[in-house]
This record gives structure tokens, sequence and C-alpha cells, in this order.
């Protein structure tokens, strides 16, 4: 048996879902190694009774696992990349993207009904404030609540009758094999997705050459242009996962296509707008697109939200 490789993780059943994902990968190219999994318990895994909002956005998912990396503790972490903030600690590195899950959002209704014929004043939930904002812009009447906890929590608050419908990732109810849920794929033109939602990454220490050409064998090439793309966009608006933002680069040829989104929090402002570049210069297509929505309104949009969080 050859080098003992360690695979750090969160705990939770989508993580661990994902996280056999890589390793299946990684045991199919390289026999030799022996690969062990390490649950580690984030910020964002201990802190469930409050919206992800209230307590920051920087590695709420991701920051115990790059401590462990730097320390050695672990020599590769699973993270789903909309977790991911989109500056690294030095010395870290994304390693590897996986090939991408479908990366929209869907509407689960216990009686299957569409967004668009959901009762007048609805109660969805979700955790996130990008699609609050979204599907605030789009039904102003839906009165639309902070929901935490994972995937199966959520659903069983549905069932209880906590809500009327909750919005979740296809990626999470597919990778757990509950997609029978879905009752409706949002329409990107009502919902843009997270920045890099549907993509699994790995994050190495960038001085491990070993672990490196190992974890090539996950490598998407599309799928990781399509996600630099992305967070080059939100990097260059100063976002993260509690600001109303969404992206979505796509893939045609040589040519990479992004659309991206902007929101105040009542979804009343919104800014919205694509670029379109080769793919080898897909981070820099990312950086024009935001370039452009922050002309558009978006930086007087970011500041006002900023700024209403300082006084919360």
């Amino acid at each position: 048996m050859g080098r003992r490789i360690t695979v750090g993780t969160r705990g939770s059943e989508l993580a661990l879902e994902q996280t056999e994902i890589v390793v299946s990968a990684l045991k199919r190219g390289w026999p030799k190694y022996h690969f062990e999994v390490v649950k580690i318990k984030t910020i964002g895994d201990k802190i469930l009774d409050v919206a992800l909002a209230r307590i920051g956005d920087k590695g709420l998912f991701t920051k115990e696992l790059e401590v462990a990396l730097l320390n050695k503790d672990i020599d590769l972490a699973v993270h789903s990349m909309k977790d991911v903030p989109t500056v690294l600690p030095e010395g870290l590195t994304i390693g590897a993207i996986l090939k991408r899950e479908y990366p929209g959002d869907v509407l689960v209704s216990p009686t299957g009904t569409t967004l668009e014929y959901l009762p007048l004043k609805a109660r969805v939930g979700t955790s996130s404030l990008r699609r609050q904002a979204q599907l605030r812009n789009y039904r102003p009447d839906l009165e639309v609540s902070p929901i935490r906890g994972n995937v199966t929590t959520r659903l069983n608050r549905l069932k209880s009758g906590d809500f009327d419908a909750i919005v979740l990732a296809w990626a999470g109810l597919a990778r757990l094999g509950l997609e029978g849920y879905a009752t409706q794929r949002l329409p990107y033109s009502i919902c843009l997705p997270a920045v890099s939602q549907g993509a699994i990454g790995v994050e190495i220490r960038a001085d491990d050459p070993e672990i490196g050409r190992i974890i090539e064998v996950l490598d998407d090439a599309d799928s990781r242009a399509e996600v630099f793309a992305e967070r080059a966009f939100m990097r260059r608006l100063e976002g993260g996962c509690q600001v109303p933002v969404g992206a979505l680069a796509c893939i045609a040829g040589d040519e990479l296509t992004i659309e991206g989104v902007v929101a105040d929090l009542d979804g009343q402002r919104l800014v919205r707008s694509r670029e379109s570049g080769p793919v080898f210069r897909a981070e820099e297509v990312g950086v024009q697109l935001a370039e452009k929505l922050l002309w558009m309104g978006a930086e007087e949009i970011l500041r006002s939200i900023r700024g209403e969080k300082l006084q919360q």
C-alpha cells in the first residue's frame, strides 16, 4: 500500500457524499494509495440558529479545513466551491474542479405548485440573500424567510408546514438522491445561481506537488474555467456568500459567456448583464462583467447593503 493521504471534509451528509465522489475517483486513478477521510466541524456547522448573513461570510464552511491543511493535519480538502472565499489563505490553492453538476436552484413545494402559481403571500424558505432578493424582484408579495440546516432538515421543516415552499440547489438534492423532491427548476431569467454553485473543488497546499499531481485526474477544464470566471467576477465586486450576487458562466466551443446580477436586499433594485470572451481569458471576462455592473449601479447597491449590515 502506498502513501496514506488524508482527505478533509465537513461532516454533513452532503459534504460526505461529495467527498465520496472525490475519493472514489482518486481510488480508481491511484489504486496504490490509501485515502482516509477526516471530518472537521466548521463555524457554519456549529451555529445553526442564526441567519448566515448575521454571522459573517468569510470562510464560514472552509476556515477550519484550511487551518488543518496549513498545519498538515490533512493533505487535501473537499469543498462546495460556492462556500470558498474568492481570496485563499497564502500557501493554499484550488488544485482541481470536478465536472460541474447542473448549477441552478429548484423550488420544492409539497403541493407541486410552481413559483408563478404559489398563493399570494406564500411563505418561502431560503438561507440565501441572493435567492431572497431575486425571488422578491419576481414576486414582491412573497414572504421570504431564512431557513438553516442540512437538506434533510429543510425538507422536514417544509413537510411540517413551516413554509409553503423552499428553494434549494439542484446539485445538493441530486447528490443525495433526492432530486424527486424538486418541483421546478427555477429559470435563470428569474434566479441566477450562486457563484460556483454545483461545483466541487479540491483545495491543497501550493507547495505539495505530489498531491497536485494526484488530484489532476479529478479536474474538468471547462468546469474550472466557468468557476474561475465566476469567482473573478465576485472577487472584483468584493462580494461574498451573504451578498445578493448571482452569476453563471457557460462555455460553447472556445467562447465563455458569463451572466451576472447584483440586487438590493428587498429585490426592488437589480442590475444584470452579460459578457463573452475566449475561454483562455475566463477570469478577465468575469472581471469585465463586474466592471460593467459596477458602472450600471452595482457599486451603489453593494455600498448600501454593507451600510445596512453595519447598522444591524
